[in-house]
């Protein structure tokens, strides 16, 4: 079985950067086989997690988006009646009986897997991502609790079907609502914030090959003080990516106050939050033109990435 370390460095490799905690939090989801849902601010790294998991795992990575309305059919098949009727249409002249018509219409062939029973039907483990749960209702919430303790489903017309290798599961969640109890004991969970200064300085390198150490340190100082403006959407890592691959296309090695404003609409999404910003210029000012020192962020690369810890469900 993998260890911390390894996913440590398999991670790290991958551009994305996780601590002790994190990666052991991984560790135990693997050694467990246990879900492992994953909160945090927007933009964090959260459904990317999931990504990079699986590609050092070297196995599918299946991923169901939830949002609101979301029902168990469409999470785990359908049958596709276009096929059915046409076929329906072909046997018509063949004698067949009612019983014979029905398995032929009622097949694997005419079965589309959604991502639950996709996950189910694998050959090997693969990663299955439950995005955005909280988006989910309850109701949905509660089949999905039946899926994850029995990982098999009943298909009436072909009967019940049970995975040979239940897939490695990792749920997100934003906390646009706030899920069960039942869920949340039956995962382990971690909670990743905002990265420090030196983390965010270290995922910058990471991902974005040729940005310079001045750039790189601009670019984490200002989102620093964005975040702890009172925006509406606060910026993420991944806005953070966004701009600094956005300043070198247009080849800027360093930030100035009128980069700033060419690429503002890469970090802040909201109008209002432009104003906010405005408002508090002579913030951001001393950041930008390095007359801030660069400054501890008070926060360690091993311990604080994700600042959560893995914990056992409750019993």
């Amino acid at each position: 079985m993998i260890d911390a370390a390894a996913i440590r460095t398999r991670f790290r490799e991958r551009g994305f950067i996780v601590n002790d905690a994190f990666a052991t939090a991984l560790q135990l989801m693997l050694a467990l086989r246990k879900p492992l849902l994953i909160e945090g601010p927007a933009g964090v790294g959260k459904t990317e997690s999931a990504k990079v998991l699986a590609d050092v795992l070297g196995t599918r990575l299946i991923r169901l988006q939830c949002y609101e309305g979301l029902d168990s059919l469409t999470a785990l098949y359908e049958w596709n009646y276009p096929r059915q009727m046409l076929r329906i249409r072909m046997i018509e002249g063949e004698g067949a009986t009612l019983e014979g018509r029905e398995s032929q219409i009622f097949s694997d062939e005419f079965l589309l897997k959604r991502p639950l029973l996709e996950a189910i039907v694998q050959d090997a483990a693969p990663v299955l991502l439950i995005d955005e749960v909280d988006r989910a209702d309850e109701a949905f919430e509660a089949f999905l609790l039946e899926v994850l303790a029995e990982w098999q489903v009943t298909i009436p017309e072909l009967g019940t079907i049970r995975a040979r290798h239940p897939p490695h599961v990792v749920l997100t969640s934003n906390r646009t609502r706030e899920l069960s109890d039942a869920l949340r004991r039956r995962c382990l969970f971690f909670w990743i914030p905002y990265p420090s200064l030196e983390e965010e300085i270290a995922i910058l390198h990471a991902r974005v090959p040729g940005l310079s150490e001045r750039l790189a340190v601009q670019i984490a100082r200002t989102m620093e003080v964005l975040r702890g403006l009172s925006l509406q959407k606060a910026p993420g890592v991944a806005e953070s990516l966004d701009w600094a691959r956005a300043l070198i296309n247009l080849h800027r090695d360093h930030l100035d106050l009128p980069a700033l404003e060419q690429t503002l609409g890469c970090v802040l999404k909201v109008r209002e939050d432009h104003h906010i910003l405005e408002s508090h210029r002579e913030t951001l000012e001393p950041v930008i033109d390095g007359t801030q020192e660069l400054r501890p962020g008070g926060h360690s690369l091993d311990t604080d990435f994700g600042l959560g810890s893995v914990s056992t469900p409750r019993t």
